[in-house]
C-alpha cells in the first residue's frame, strides 16, 4: 500500500509538472506579445498558476520519490498546502455558487436580445461594479476590445433597424452599445440613436440610463446600470462555468490529498518531529 500511494502521488505530479510548464511559458508569452494593458493583466492569473503548479509539483515529486527520511518534510508542506487549498477551492465554489444565484435578463418581444437590470444581482456584485476604481478598469478594457465594434461585420453593427434587432447581442453589447429599450431611441446605425421627436417621456427622462447615453463610439452607455448589468451577467455565467469545474476539481484534490496523507503515514510522518527529523530514522 505505501509503495502504491507513494507512486500515484509520484506519478500525478509528475503529470502536473509537465502541464505547467507549458501553461507558464504560454502565460509570459502572451503577457509579453499583449498590446494592451488589459491584455496583459489577463495573463497575470495564468502566470501565477503555472507557477504556484510548478512548484507544488516539485515539492509532491520530492516527497513521493526520495528517500525517505529526507522525503518527509516535503511530504509534510505538501499534505499541509492541499489541505488548505481543498478548503479555498471549497470555499470558492460555494461563495460563487452564492453570489450567481440571482440575475436574470428578461426578453425583449421581436429582439434577439435580452434586458438586464443591475439590482437583479446579489448585493455584492453590485457593490464591487459599482467602485469607480474598478469600473475605469473595466470601461477601459471594454473600450480598448471594441466591444461595440465599428464594422458590419463586427457583432453590435447591422444595416438596418430591422437586421440589428434581430442579431443575438452578448449581455455587455446590449447594455452598453445601445440605450435601454425603455427609453424610447430610434435606431439609426450602431452608434448613433435618435431621441424620440417629442423629447422623452416622463419615465424615461427621470431614467439615469436614458440620461447617460450619449452618441459616438467613445461613450454610448458605458455609464448606465444596464451597462455594468451586462458586465455582471457576463461575469454570473463564467463564474457559475468555474464553479461547476471546481466540483470535479475539488474530488481530484481530495483524492490527491488522501494519496498524500497515505504516503505521509507510511513514511512515519507522525513520527518524524517526535524523533527529532530525519537524521532518527
Amino acid at each position: 500500500m505505501a509503495r502504491l500511494s507513494h507512486g500515484l502521488l509520484g506519478a500525478l505530479n509528475l503529470v502536473t509538472l509537465l502541464l505547467s510548464l507549458p501553461v507558464l511559458c504560454a502565460g509570459v508569452y502572451f503577457r509579453m506579445r499583449a498590446a494592451t494593458e488589459c491584455e496583459r493583466a489577463l495573463q497575470l492569473p495564468v502566470i501565477a498558476f503555472g507557477g504556484a503548479l510548478l512548484v507544488v509539483s516539485l515539492v509532491g515529486l520530492a516527497g513521493a520519490w526520495g528517500h525517505r527520511g529526507a522525503a518527509t518534510p516535503f511530504l509534510w508542506a505538501y499534505v499541509v498546502f492541499m489541505f488548505l487549498l481543498v478548503v479555498a477551492v471549497f470555499a470558492l465554489t460555494v461563495f460563487a455558487f452564492v453570489v450567481t444565484n440571482r440575475g436574470a435578463g428578461g426578453a425583449v418581444s421581436g429582439r434577439g436580445y435580452r434586458e438586464y437590470r443591475l439590482g437583479d444581482y446579489s448585493g455584492w456584485l453590485q457593490a464591487r461594479i459599482a467602485e469607480p476604481k474598478t469600473w475605469r478598469r473595466v470601461e477601459s478594457c471594454l473600450s480598448e476590445a471594441r466591444v461595440c465594434g465599428g464594422r458590419p461585420s463586427d457583432g453590435a453593427v447591422g444595416r438596418d433597424a430591422t437586421e440589428f434587432y434581430k442579431q443575438h447581442l452578448s449581455p455587455i453589447q446590449y447594455g452598453c452599445c445601445k440605450p435601454p429599450t425603455r427609453c424610447g431611441f430610434r435606431y439609426v446605425n450602431a452608434t448613433f440613436w435618435a431621441a424620440p421627436g417629442s423629447g422623452l417621456s416622463a419615465t424615461a427622462a427621470g431614467d439615469g440610463d436614458c440620461r447617460a447615453w450619449s452618441n459616438g463610439m467613445q461613450v454610448l452607455c458605458f455609464e448606465c446600470d444596464a451597462c455594468k448589468a451586462g458586465v455582471l451577467e457576463t461575469v454570473k455565467t463564467k463564474w457559475k462555468a468555474v464553479a461547476t469545474v471546481n466540483i470535479a476539481l475539488l474530488v481530484l484534490l481530495v483524492v490527491v490529498y488522501t494519496l498524500g496523507c497515505c504516503a505521509l503515514r507510511s513514511n512515519g510522518g507522525s513520527r518524524y518531529f517526535e524523533d527529532g527529523g530525519a537524521d532518527k530514522t
